[in-house]
Order: structure tokens, then sequence, then C-alpha cells
């Protein structure tokens, strides 16, 4: 009897783990065995963490990974992770503690290490930001804000049906985290890019991303430039942050699993 290979999908800020369901589907189809766990306090529905904020307040990235190696440990063996936004860092992590046997960063959230600041990303973030107290609450963002940090590559009427579908609060804590990450030398941003048994890492940019642009994600790369393990990138030049939710999400989808058939996974 062969057994699937577990994807675990990982979700990053402001979106609920059900907005993988496409995906989900595609890679049961496609013969794995894929399940979007939420983050720690994370309710089953958009409905209900619209309704309780506070459920998700003041988890950091230490609290994410902890919660998802967990969930891998129980299971007893490495899934493929595949991450969005701060899901691709936590899944970058994970992947640099041997817990998984690959992993997609998707717009990933930019780890320790990684210098660039462009403003947008500034601007896509500032809901947070700009109270020091949001450190340890959950943060929503208006439908123009959403507009600006996940879908301003796509029309305006559809940024608007995803923010309703999909959109969630989110903890301040992990964006004031890797903040700060340049400055604290054990900051929980902070990935083993040095690691040389890890397995393959695919990174993924949108070219008109706003909240983690191009140039964070090329820098990222940069990081890992110290191992020999398998590392590569795949440039989306027109798509922005809602390219794993939005009607491009198959081209996006498709690249990942060539990517990982491609190296036996």
């Amino acid at each position: 009897m062969t057994t699937s290979t577990p994807v675990i999908f990982i979700h990053g800020l402001w979106l609920h783990a059900s907005s993988w369901t496409p995906w989900l589907d595609l890679f049961r189809q496609a013969g794995y065995a894929p399940s979007a766990p939420g983050w720690p306090g994370d309710p089953d529905t958009v409905e209900e963490a619209r309704a309780h904020p506070e459920a998700i307040a003041d988890h950091g990235i230490d609290d994410v990974v902890a919660h998802y190696a967990k969930i891998i440990n129980d299971s007893g063996t490495k899934p493929i992770l595949v991450g969005h936004s701060f899901g691709g860092m936590i899944a970058q992590k994970l992947l640099g503690q041997d817990l998984a046997a690959a992993a997609v960063a998707i717009d990933a959230a930019q780890i320790k290490g990684v210098l660039p600041l462009p403003l947008s990303a500034l601007r896509a973030t500032l809901p947070v930001f700009k109270h020091p107290t949001n450190l340890h609450k959950a943060v929503s963002l208006t439908a123009q804000q959403f507009r600006y940090a996940f879908g301003n590559a796509i029309s305006e009427q559809e940024s608007q049906e995803l923010y309703e579908r999909w959109a969630i609060p989110a903890p301040g804590k992990p964006l004031f985290e890797a903040a700060a990450a340049n400055f604290n030398p054990h900051s929980p941003a902070k990935v083993d890019t040095d690691n040389e048994k890890r397995g393959p890492l695919l990174l993924i940019t949108g070219g008109r991303d706003h909240t983690v642009p191009e140039a964070v994600t090329r820098a990222t790369l940069k990081q890992y430039r110290h191992s020999d393990a398998v590392t590569d990138l795949i440039d989306f030049p027109d798509r922005a942050h809602s390219l794993t939710i939005d009607h491009g999400w198959r081209e996006v989808a498709d690249a990942s699993l060539s990517w990982l058939n491609k190296h036996s996974l």
C-alpha cells in the first residue's frame, strides 16, 4: 500500500486557513495528502475569527512554529510545507530545523538578515505599527487597506470579494518581531539558512507585491548562498500578495506542483 505524501499549507497574516481550499483540492487530485491547519487560536471559520479576535491575538513567531512542529511530530512523517507570507517564513524555519521534506515559500515575510525595507511594505503594515499596543492585539484591515496590501494587481471588485470571503484579524506580534529581527541576535525571525542537509526550498515572488516586494524575496535567496541544498526562485512579475487566492492562483499552484515533481517530491 502506497501512502500519500502529506502537504501542510500555512497561511499568513489576515487570511483564514480555509483560503487554501482550492489548493487542497488540487493537491489531493495530484496524489498528495493535504491539510491546512490554522495558527494557534484560529477559529474554524472566517466568521468566528472576526467575532473573536482576542483568540488570535498575541501569538508570536515562536508560538506558531511550535504549533506546526507539534502537528508534524504527532504525524510521524516529514511533510512538504507550502506557506504564504508569514506562513512562508514559518515554513522556512521548520525546513531549517529538518522537520519538513521540502518547502514552498510564497511571498514569504522577511527573515533575519534581510535588509531591504521598501516603502510599500511599510505602508502595507502601517495598520499594525501605528499603535505600539498592537503588539499584543489582533488587528483587522479595512477593505481599502486590503486592496493596497493584497489586491493591487487585480480589479477593485475582485479585491473586495476576496476581502469579504477570506480576510480575518491578525496578531500584531509577528510583525513587530520581524521588524526588530536585525537588532536581536536571538530573533524568532532567524532561519537556519546554512543547513546543508535540509530539503529543497522554492521561493516564489510576485513582482507587484506591496507587502513583500520582490527585493525582499531576492534578498532572502541570498541568505541561502552558503548552503548547497536546493534553493530555487520563481518570479510572477504581474502578481501581487493575493496570488494564492485570486483568479490566477492555479498558475502559482501548478508551478509549485511542477517544481515538486522535478525534485521527485
